[in-house]
């Protein structure tokens, strides 16, 4: 199925590249709107003028092949690479704000690798992801996230690096949510685990959103999956956004899938 000729164009810039706006953006609330984003590392140059949109409440899946960008826009929102172009969240600007003061503002960020400390206990690694706060409702929600991953609450006292991958991954998340984030960064979240792991973590995942009105911005080499638990959809190839729309509207057409997301 070709998308609707009313929906989606094609425009061809002066270097030939073919960018599909896509379907039509409704009118939504945004959480956090990104707008001529370029991203480089040192001299190469990884994103080229990347406009997106996560709505409050939202889902928004980035997908793509490896060395697309996708990693890179989630360091880019987070300051953690050289960046131009202009990046709200809540309409205020935070590019070029550092990267510990954008984590107050209340984005969280698990990285590609989950990034836990292997030498420290799950509790110690649930403390630290709640170092920025001052209020007396950690433990409550540490309680809460217990809720979402009973299995760490069982391991409360197991050193991190003793976890399986799928644990690991939990704590990394439940870790992000105790910093209490408006904006929830996740970058791979189901590599190398289990399908079976993968999906329970992408069900909590949807729990979460619907439950403490966390908005998600999504890198997800999955995108059959991707697609399931996401509101909208952004297609990234060698840095530009080649096609967007609504994830149902991309999971139905075929013609998408084949050509960009390989099923």
């Amino acid at each position: 199925m070709q998308p609707d000729a009313n929906l989606a164009e094609a425009h061809v810039d002066s270097a030939g590249t073919v960018t599909l706006s896509g379907y039509p953006m409704p009118s939504v609330q945004a959480r956090l709107q990104a707008t001529g984003l370029h991203a480089a590392y040192g001299d190469i140059r990884v994103l080229h003028g990347l406009d997106f949109v996560v709505a409050k409440g939202g889902i928004t899946a980035l997908l793509g092949a490896n060395g697309a960008g996708k990693t890179t826009t989630l360091r880019a929102v987070c300051n953690m690479v050289r960046t131009q172009g202009e990046i709200r969240l809540d309409d205020v600007r935070i590019d070029g704000k550092l990267t510990e003061d954008i984590v107050r503002l209340g984005v969280a960020h698990v990285p590609d690798g989950r990034g836990t400390f292997l030498e420290l206990t799950v509790e110690e690694n649930l403390r630290l992801g709640a170092y920025t706060r001052h209020d007396k409702d950690v433990a409550g929600d540490t309680d809460r996230m217990f809720g979402y991953f009973p299995k760490l609450k069982e391991r409360f006292r197991q050193q991190a690096g003793t976890l399986s991958g799928g644990e690991q991954q939990m704590l990394a998340i439940a870790r992000a949510l105790l910093l209490r984030p408006k904006l929830l960064l996740l970058d791979e979240p189901s590599f190398g685990l289990a399908p079976l792991i993968v999906k329970e973590i992408f069900a909590i995942m949807q729990r979460i959103n619907a439950e403490e009105g966390v908005s998600i911005l999504l890198v997800e080499q999955n995108a059959s999956l991707a697609l399931q638990i996401s509101d909208r959809a952004y297609l990234l190839e060698t840095g530009r956004i080649v096609f967007s729309g609504p994830s149902a509207e991309i999971r139905r057409d075929e013609s998408i899938r084949r050509s960009y997301l390989g099923y």
